[in-house]
């Protein structure tokens, strides 16, 4: 009989990834919504992916903001891969907006996991949660961790470090076998059309609304091998314990504009730097702009070796993500308005 694992946030860009992943390895996935209207929907994206032999998928209503539901959804499962959260490119007036349900979500599945008898978590956090500001010019991994006492620091990168350190906590104190997935910018293509802000990012470079490239630097990842890594860890009992860098590579705006030019030389995309002075005057009428300002030439790398090392990860090159990202978009009509 196979095994059951619970995967939060199914209907999510990564976790769709991540359920076909399992199912394909021949677990049984019960998937998280927060509205049961959504199942057609993630149903209908993962079922053209599976092969013969691929477990069952089954759904439990239950929201990180409330206990109803998650003692069932736990009920029986031999693992629990916790990939839902808030992921917006705007940052919230209100901090705790983001924070509260990302560190009381993360808190309350874990608990419903231990009073059920689980011992297995992996955990989606991010590279935000690894970043440390006060070392931007050194090469950073699984050791770091984001300050979230600075200033600077976004309501986005609090919520997925005071999360992963509950999480961490957790942990340690009940036992439980946990390992963290970070990733970078996750790009690549998406099962159906409900993506969110990463590949937003793509969608609103291609579609050329804004006339130059902010120097901001990402790492970026595949969402396959972001999905890959979950079963990975859930397959390798080695890797409880650990943190795991889901990163290839960096990849600049002003890099994805030059590629994405590259490969539609037809469209208007923006591909020169964009100077301070025009960022700042966006900023007052954008709030996406407004967000990166703080980040605006600082590149910070991040080691992936924990990952090729111990996974055997040989990881999509970025600019591949990115072009399978602009593909999918193009083909399915989203940047052609």
């Amino acid at each position: 009989m196979a095994e059951t694992v619970l995967l939060t946030g199914v209907s999510g860009f990564i976790a769709k990834h991540v359920a076909v992943r399992l199912l394909n390895a021949g677990y049984d996935v019960r998937g998280t919504v927060r509205r049961l209207d959504r199942v057609d929907e993630v149903r209908a994206a993962v079922t053209p992916h599976l092969t013969p032999g691929a477990g069952s998928l089954t759904f439990v209503q239950a929201d990180l903001e409330s206990d109803a539901g998650w003692s069932e959804a736990v009920k029986g499962v031999a693992a629990v891969l916790h990939t839902a959260s808030p992921f917006p490119i705007a940052q919230p007036k209100d901090p705790s907006v983001l924070i509260r349900p990302a560190v009381e979500g993360t808190e309350r599945v874990l608990k419903a996991a231990v009073a059920a008898g689980v011992t297995r978590v992996v955990l989606t956090s991010s590279t935000v949660a690894v970043f440390d500001e006060n070392k931007r010019d050194v090469l950073q991994d699984e050791a770091n961790w984001c300050d979230v006492t600075l200033a600077s620091t976004t309501a986005y990168a609090k919520s997925k470090t005071l999360a992963e350190r509950a999480a961490w906590d957790i942990a340690k104190a009940m036992g439980l076998q946990l390992t963290t997935i970070n990733p970078g910018l996750v790009l690549g293509p998406p099962l159906d059309g409900h993506y969110g802000s990463s590949l937003g990012l793509v969608e609103r470079i291609m579609l050329g609304r804004d006339p130059a490239m902010p120097d901001l630097g990402f790492v970026a990842v595949d969402v396959r091998d972001v999905a890959e890594m979950h079963l990975r860890a859930l397959l390798r009992p080695e890797t409880a314990g650990k943190r795991y860098l889901a990163v290839a590579g960096s990849l600049s705006m002003i890099d994805m504009g030059q590629s994405l030019k590259a490969a539609y030389p037809t469209r208007r995309i923006p591909t020169r730097k964009a100077p301070m002075v025009l960022l700042r005057i966006l900023s007052l009428f954008d709030a996406q702009i407004r967000a990166i300002l703080p980040s605006i030439g600082h590149h910070v790398r991040v080691s992936n070796a924990r990952a090729v090392k111990e996974m055997g990860m040989e990881f999509t090159a970025p600019k591949a993500a990115l072009l399978a990202s602009a593909d999918w978009l193009a083909r399915h009509g989203k940047v052609w308005k």
